[in-house]
């Protein structure tokens, strides 16, 4: 994952909080809250909806944007933020408050409250890459193929909580039709999967493979494994780099960052260096 460091001044934030953080753990949002106002002009609001959402970050002039919420927040703004084309200009910092925080502290920002919100002060500018889809999808950590399934405890979770459910109608919404997010299903077996890196095979249809991975790696390139199926001893992982990654299946579905993705029979991801302005600690 390429970064940039740079300064960044503090003087004035927009601080929008998801509603899910605010129902999952108020205490956490009010420590942010009272730090992030210690240190800084601070405007605080709280999105209905999807329109409103964008209107805020659409209006949020040279207020720099503070999301305190989890990483599913944390990709739809990423996500909305890239459709409209304005991540170039934007340096967003997170306050990590949730049940799902791997994404985030996968780029580097500390999950506790506190340090999250000094990092926001106090924090440098580093330019992250990250890979945007042919759909116009994004993903920040790493996708999986075949999905990795979600754990039991967070779908427990969604299930007994009402307002989570209403909330996840809002997610829907500020997320791009397509892909579409689904629960996973059971993996039957290895797949027949056609993996390209910058246009050259790397493993191709008549290859079963258990499992895909690819993450943002240095330099603007992407990083590639393939696990082929064995029988008896384990076969060798299959590894590339580079700027773009052709996957051809029969509808095949995959994980990205924080949601499940497809069924699809052809994705292509391009790693766009330095696309993501994040605060982070100084080091």
């Amino acid at each position: 994952m390429a970064e940039v460091a740079t300064f960044a001044t503090s003087d004035h934030l927009l601080v929008v909080i998801d509603p899910v953080a605010l129902q999952t753990d108020g205490e956490s949002v009010r420590i942010a809250k009272d730090v992030l106002s210690a240190g800084a002009g601070v405007k605080v609001c709280m999105p209905e909806g999807p329109e409103e959402f964008a209107r805020v970050l659409a209006r949020r002039g040279s207020r720099r944007p503070v999301l305190v919420g989890d990483d599913r927040a944390l990709m739809r703004t990423v996500a909305l933020l890239h459709r409209q084309r304005e991540l170039a200009g934007c340096v967003l910092s997170v306050v990590p408050v949730g049940a799902a925080l791997s994404v985030a502290r996968s780029l580097g920002v500390p999950t506790g409250a506190v340090a999250a919100a000094r990092a926001v002060l106090d924090g440098v500018e580093r330019r992250l890459d990250m890979l945007v889809d042919d759909s116009d999808g994004v993903v920040l950590g790493a996708l999986r193929i075949p999905p990795v399934p979600v754990p039991v405890a967070a779908t427990e979770e969604a299930h007994g909580r009402p307002w989570l459910r209403t909330y996840q109608s809002l997610v829907r919404t500020l997320v791009p039709a397509r892909p579409a997010r689904e629960p996973v299903p059971p993996v039957a077996g290895p797949s027949r999967l056609r993996v390209e890196v910058d246009g050259v095979t790397l493993v191709d249809l008549d290859q079963p493979v258990e499992a895909v991975s690819v993450t943002p790696g240095e330099s603007g390139l992407a990083e590639v494994e393939v696990r082929p199926a064995s029988v008896g001893a384990e076969a060798s992982p299959l590894r590339a780099s580079g700027k773009t990654v052709t996957v051809v299946g029969a509808d095949f579905r995959y994980r990205a960052d924080a949601g499940v993705c497809g069924p699809v029979r052809r994705r292509t991801w391009t790693v766009r260096e330095g696309a993501l302005g994040l605060m982070l600690p100084g080091r």
